[in-house]
């Protein structure tokens, strides 16, 4: 057994607070670094819907930028005709508080954004997780955005907060980095009635961190290759050393 503390409590509730900042002051820090990133006559490229996006999105054009934001319908339930990229386009489309709008804003299937890549200048994405090997866990579908990226030499930056860094590995089990749904948002069962179909529906992409440009977080922007300094910083070391 451990020896009492007295000042346990305090410290926790300390910690509490520290974060409950932290996620308040969360898209106001992030958004404060938009003219680092976004400049006039760009096209932006993102992937479904993120509201931390939106955000950084909006927060530019209050800033008088004018640029293009061509968004991926992000097809995930295609049977029940859920396209979050439809909803993100709809809110980019809609004034700022400030009565500021993007100057273009456009929906693009998913099938076309190869095709459409090549004239891209930046891709925007949302995080799920940062693994600590500087790898993103994100949206399933990013990855094809990442490779066509990749194939057109258009820089990849992701916007997060650092709450999402974790002290995971990529190898360590696929069961500890993504959720597999079910195949019924994707296709009807009675299609495959009587055909030897094995059918995988995962509910997360994993990215390689030599595919991400950037990080663009609420205490700054790192490459992925800093992650393990992040590590050091925000975790104890009995908490990632081990892994």
């Amino acid at each position: 057994f451990q020896p009492p503390r007295s000042d346990l409590k305090q410290s926790i509730m300390e910690a509490i607070q520290e974060i409950t900042s932290e996620m308040e002051d969360l898209h106001k820090t992030i958004n404060d670094q938009a003219t680092n990133h976004i400049h006039s006559g760009e096209i932006i490229l993102t992937y479904g819907k993120s509201d931390t996006i939106l955000e950084f999105l909006k927060a530019a054009a209050d800033k008088k930028l004018r640029f293009t934001v061509i968004v991926c319908e992000g097809s995930h339930d295609p049977q029940n005709n859920s396209y979050e990229g439809h909803e993100m386009a709809r809110l980019l489309a809609e004034p700022t508080v400030a009565g500021n709008v993007i100057e273009d804003t456009c929906v693009i299937p998913d099938s076309a954004i190869f095709a459409m890549m090549a004239r891209v200048n930046k891709v925007l994405l949302p995080a799920h997780a940062v693994l600590a090997n500087g790898g993103l866990v994100t949206a399933s579908g990013c990855n094809l955005v990442v490779l066509a990226a990749a194939e057109n030499a258009v820089p990849v930056v992701c916007l997060t907060g650092i709450y999402k860094l974790t002290p995971l590995f990529p190898h360590e089990g696929q069961d500890t980095l993504n959720d597999l749904l079910s195949p019924s948002s994707m296709i009807d069962y009675a299609w495959q009635q009587g055909k030897p179909v094995d059918f995988v529906n995962p509910l997360h992409d994993y990215i390689l961190p030599e595919h991400i440009k950037l990080y663009v977080t609420n205490v700054g922007s790192f490459q992925p290759s800093y992650t393990y300094r992040l590590l050091s910083e925000y975790y104890h070391q009995d908490d990632w050393a081990p892994f």
